[in-house]
């Protein structure tokens, strides 16, 4: 029996040593079937990771397009609350009347990028501003990105190609925070892409952030680009993955939501933004 692929995961290697002092032909088959139970759920997490990063960002429409995206991020944030999910500020920048420019949270929870994978897209909004003072109906954006974060990575970043720039965190967490530069932003110069990370207390541990975040997003331009290869099948896909793709309109004077990818409609837009958003997850998953 090869036992190699046993001694090389920490979760199962352990076990193998046990096994070389069981002599029943039975037993060592019952611990071999344990073993490969570990490595195939092993598997399934790294497709399927049980932690994801969530950024949204303001797109067309001004201040209405950030009061919006805050919207949108509140929505996962109380979705994720009802899941029993844990979510954790990674950086936060709003506008000067409120809103966001752009967010990013962390959530950890069992099935976390499965359930919420395909969200990645433009969600765009129809409705009367507050300001609006001729009753007209705004039609702005607030684009989505989720992104796994798997535990192996499929890249190998040089460090002659990232940047580091380093600033104070601000706001509340204490004086460290505000006088030293806790703050982590990070750039991949060759794509142009960034992370950052304000929520720690000290630098190192949000340059760790910066930088998995970093990893999540390489990752998925790389698939990205996999899977423009294979345009012709793209309008087979639910979704492509790609944060430019309007998926979904929330129609405020009707009270309709749509979502363009399966072409049906739900009602009740209050009660879906303040987290009730599972229906439409469940829709998503079943097609």
């Amino acid at each position: 029996m090869d036992l190699e692929k046993y001694k090389k995961n920490p979760k199962t290697a352990y076990l193998v040593a046990a096994l070389l002092h069981i002599q029943d032909e039975e037993s060592r088959a019952m611990m071999v079937a344990q073993m490969d139970e570990i490595l195939k759920a092993e598997e399934g997490e790294e497709e399927f990771p049980n932690e994801a990063i969530i950024e949204v960002r303001a797109g067309v429409g001004g201040q209405e397009a950030a009061l919006f995206a805050e919207e949108v991020a509140n929505m996962y944030r109380s979705y994720a609350e009802t899941e029993g999910w844990q979510v954790k500020v990674l950086h936060e920048a709003k506008t000067d009347l409120g809103g966001y420019k752009e967010a990013a949270f962390e959530i950890h929870g069992k099935g976390v990028y499965k359930r919420l994978r395909y969200e990645t897209g433009v969600h765009r909004v129809q409705r009367v501003p507050a300001t609006e003072k001729a009753g007209r109906i705004h039609t702005s954006t607030a684009s989505v990105a989720v992104l796994p974060l798997r535990k192996k990575h499929t890249i190998v970043l040089n460090p002659a190609d990232i940047e580091w720039e380093f600033s104070r965190s601000g706001g509340a967490g204490g004086q460290n925070v505000n006088k030293v530069e806790t703050a982590a932003r990070i750039i991949h110069k060759p794509t142009g892409l960034d992370a950052r990370s304000t929520a720690e207390r000290s630098q190192a541990a949000n340059r760790e952030r910066a930088m998995a975040v970093l990893m999540a997003k390489l990752e998925a331009a790389q698939e990205e680009a996999e899977r423009s290869k294979y345009a012709a099948t793209r309008a087979e896909q639910i979704g492509t993955g790609d944060r430019s793709e309007k998926i979904r309109t929330y129609n405020f004077p009707q009270d309709r939501i749509t979502d363009h990818r399966l072409k049906e409609s739900w009602s009740n837009i209050p009660k879906v933004m303040q987290g009730a958003v599972g229906p439409i997850l469940d829709a998503l998953s079943a097609a």
